[in-house]
C-alpha cells in the first residue's frame, strides 16, 4: 500500500477523499489539518506521496513544500499542491515552491488519481 499524507483543514474534502481511497484499497491515508502538522507527519511516516492545500492555518502550503523540498530527508516525496480559490498565477507559485503538480477543488477524483498514479511511478 503506499502511503499519502493529505494536508487539509477542511473536514468534508478529507471525508471525501478518504472515501473514494477506500474504495481502491490500495492506499493509506495520513491526514494534517494544517501545515505544521503536515510538516511533522511528513518527517515521522516518510509518505510516498503529499497532496497539500495551499490555503492552510499555521503554516500555508506554499510554505510548508518550500520546508519540505529544502529538507534532504524529504525532498524527494512528491506533492500536489491543491486548491479551491484557483487565482491567475497560483499553479507557476505552487510550482515554483517545489510541488510537483498543481489541481484544483472541488476534486476530481480520477484526474488526481491519474496525477497520483503518475507521480507515484517515477
Amino acid at each position: 500500500m503506499r502511503k499519502i499524507l493529505y494536508v487539509e483543514d477542511d473536514d468534508d474534502n478529507i471525508y471525501m477523499l478518504k472515501l473514494w481511497l477506500e474504495l481502491l484499497d490500495e492506499f493509506e491515508l495520513l491526514v494534517a489539518l494544517d501545515g505544521a502538522e503536515g510538516l511533522r507527519l511528513t518527517k515521522l511516516h516518510k509518505p510516498d506521496l503529499i497532496l497539500m492545500d495551499l490555503d492552510l492555518p499555521e503554516i500555508n502550503g506554499w510554505d510548508a513544500t518550500r520546508r519540505l523540498k529544502s529538507d534532504p530527508d524529504t525532498s524527494n516525496i512528491p506533492v500536489i499542491a491543491l486548491t479551491a480559490f484557483a487565482m491567475a498565477g497560483d499553479r507557476e507559485k505552487a510550482l515554483e515552491a517545489g510541488c510537483n503538480d498543481f489541481d484544483t477543488k472541488p476534486i476530481d477524483f480520477g484526474r488526481l488519481l491519474e496525477k497520483m498514479r503518475n507521480l507515484l511511478t517515477r
